[in-house]
């Protein structure tokens, strides 16, 4: 019983941290007047958010950094994901 517990609740924790993780950048689509951003420059902000969130990410098994059609595959699938 217990272990069901334990185990449900690391589930949730990985859960929950999942989903804060993908609304960060829509919780920062905020102009400087602090309303929203919408249209075009949420667009933007969102492109470049996704950008900067995964450019750091973007490393080969031998620690090296993607270029190329790697980095470009891997880019593409994390700001789908991230």
């Amino acid at each position: 019983m217990i272990k069901r517990i334990f185990l449900a609740a690391i589930v949730a924790t990985f859960a929950a941290g999942s989903a804060l993780a993908d609304d960060t950048c829509e919780s920062k689509a905020v102009g400087k007047d602090g309303k929203a951003l919408a249209g075009a420059a949420k667009t933007s902000f969102m492109k470049k958010c996704k950008e900067d969130a995964c450019a750091p990410k973007a490393v080969g098994s031998d620690g090296k950094p993607l270029a190329g059609a790697a980095k470009n595959s891997f880019m593409k699938k994390c700001e789908m994901g991230a």
